[in-house]
């Protein structure tokens, strides 16, 4: 089973696969790539290894039942939250949170209450009971954080004279390139941009211009792109009071709230 389990995990984890071998080499440590795939390998052949430990007391397993056809629905709803965690950024951001929100609370409906599945077994009943408070609650969890999240940072769109008026008035540019189906430049919007702190910065000491690169085929997107290097999303580009980057706080992925304001409390100081 070992040796055929590669061949059967190939299309499922061939990309995750990719994204670890480039990441290994950019590192260039061949320490670090053995460690990440000798993990890697450990996942994959421990659960053939639990298998094979416990293989006698298979038969102490739950005897089939409804019980298994509920099981399989849940997956299904599973399958479903990915479906709509996925089409989510695609979709205008009011209606994208509540048909994400809503997939946790219907199955909730769906599993815990509609379906009128018994049995023996006090775990399976506590299982129910469970899974439809937790849908419940991840619903009233997203719903909620997106109603009660601060005001968005002061962003403006990127112009010429906007810059030259940034450097005039003496203030530090801070430019975001981002895209809607990027899932650290949704934490950055969501987490980051959102900070009391940094709001009140891109309202009296910094310039925040935000670059939407959802889209290709935009002339001054690409021309931006190739002005200040841009590799991929998000990249976040710092400027001083006189237009001129400083590459040290360059930002390429998703960072803690303190190390941000660190970064930008940097900008200022120099700026200042």
């Amino acid at each position: 089973m070992g040796l055929t389990l590669g061949v059967i995990a190939a299309p499922c984890i061939g990309p995750f696969i990719l994204g670890l071998l480039t990441w290994v080499a950019s590192a260039g440590d061949p320490l670090l790539g053995f460690l990440v795939f000798f993990i890697l390998s450990l996942g994959l052949g421990l659960p053939l290894l639990i298998l094979a430990l416990f293989s006698g007391h298979l038969n102490r397993l739950p005897r089939s039942g409804d019980w298994m056809l509920w099981v399989r629905k849940l997956l299904g709803w599973v399958l479903v939250g990915m479906a709509a965690y996925f089409i989510r950024p695609v979709l205008p951001k009011v209606f994208g949170v509540l048909v994400f929100a809503s997939v946790p609370l219907v199955a909730a409906i769906h599993l815990g209450w509609m379906q009128n599945v018994t049995s023996s077994s006090r775990f399976f009943n506590w299982m129910k009971t469970i899974t439809a408070i937790a849908g419940v609650t991840a619903a009233a969890i997203l719903i909620g954080g997106w109603t009660m999240r601060g005001p968005d940072a002061n962003w403006q769109s990127y112009s010429d004279p906007l810059l030259s008026e940034a450097q005039q008035s003496g203030k530090p540019v801070v430019i975001d390139f981002s895209a809607s189906w990027c899932a650290p430049c949704r934490e950055l919007d969501e987490i980051t941009f959102r900070d009391s702190d940094v709001v009140a910065m891109s309202e009296n000491r910094v310039v925040m211009i935000k670059i939407d690169l959802t889209r290709k085929g935009e002339a001054l997107n690409e021309r931006l792109v190739q002005r200040y290097d841009v590799r991929g999303v998000p990249t976040v580009v710092f400027l001083d009071r006189y237009g001129k980057e400083r590459s040290d706080l360059r930002l390429l992925d998703f960072i803690p709230l303190d190390q941000f304001l660190i970064r930008l409390a940097e900008l200022v100081k120099i700026s200042s």
